[in-house]
């Protein structure tokens, strides 16, 4: 008797085995479709240059499961702004100031809401067409997108939403890093250092802080301390307002000409900016001649 019970015991641990094995294979080998991106926020950084032209970038997809798919998998987008409200709440709470947002609809086209996974393959995408020319360096802008299932396709929940952000870049700053330039000269005739940002604004113009002003993030302070530097075809730098302060290029310095140059040195390549100018902040006049340098590579 104590045998049989042995082995009617045996029997369903091996049915209850069988099935957990059945199921565990099931998952293992189900094709679920994710949107890419990291894990902080569902977000996917596009590092966009400025030309003055539309840029492609493109938004993407990946099928999990052990094998691929036998059949094309096709899942559908709309644009979703909770994302980037969860975003903002949990990164900023309540201050709306520093808040992202949306990339402007005459920003961007996204031609096809789906993207398709074909069979046998992994991952699939869909093109966007940006405008980035214009965008605020001083902004977080993003797409907002959720993905929904439009033929039968299993979306991970986790991975449904995606934040596509769009970062600017031009050949001498980008938003995506800290593009900060080694700043050594003379203001007011005085020996001077120190480091300066640079932010992208055009194909050929940046934007920093006047002499040795501190920079301050609020609009205000922004509009009153800042200068542009637009760089022409001949490599010659043309100093402008930003917005409030009053600046005037001064080309008679040999050893600061207004011109922006790459520089090979000790094996390092290096942009150079050598300035010449004066600006008024609050009646008061400065004159400042200045090298600023960033090290490329």
């Amino acid at each position: 008797m104590k045998r049989s019970y042995i082995t009617i015991l045996a029997l369903a641990v091996g049915f209850t085995s069988c099935k957990d094995n059945e199921l565990f294979e099931k998952e293992m080998y189900k094709n679920v479709v994710a949107l890419i991106s990291s894990d902080y926020h569902n977000t996917f950084e596009e590092v966009v240059p400025l030309t003055g032209e539309e840029v492609i970038g493109y938004i993407a997809a990946s099928s999990g499961g052990t094998h691929t798919s036998d059949r094309d998998m096709v899942i559908g987008l709309e644009e979703d702004q909770s994302p980037l409200d969860s975003y903002n709440w949990a990164l900023f709470d309540a201050d709306e100031n520093l808040y992202a947002k949306l990339l402007p609809k005459d920003k961007y086209e996204i031609l096809d809401y789906s993207i398709q996974i074909k069979a046998g393959e992994r991952t699939g995408r869909t093109m966007v067409k940006l405008r980035p020319d214009g965008l605020s360096p001083d902004s977080t802008y993003f797409i907002g997108l959720k993905a929904t299932d439009i033929s039968g396709v299993e979306v991970n929940k986790q991975k449904n939403t995606i934040l596509y952000q769009i970062l600017i870049k031009n050949d001498y700053a980008s938003q995506a890093e800290n593009s900060f330039y080694a700043m050594t000269g003379l203001a007011d005739e005085m020996v001077t250092a120190g480091n300066k940002k640079l932010f992208p604004l055009t194909r050929n113009s940046v934007r920093t802080v006047a002499g040795t002003e501190s920079f301050k993030s609020t609009v205000g302070d922004i509009n009153e301390t800042s200068i542009i530097l637009e760089v022409n075809d001949d490599n010659t730098v043309s100093i402008k307002p930003y917005k409030d302060i009053q600046v005037k290029q001064l080309n008679d310095d040999r050893n600061y000409p207004n011109t922006f140059t790459v520089e090979e040195s000790f094996g390092r390549t290096l942009n150079v900016f050598l300035l010449s100018y004066e600006y008024t902040i609050g009646g008061t006049t400065r004159i400042m001649k200045e090298r600023l340098e960033m090290q490329l590579k």
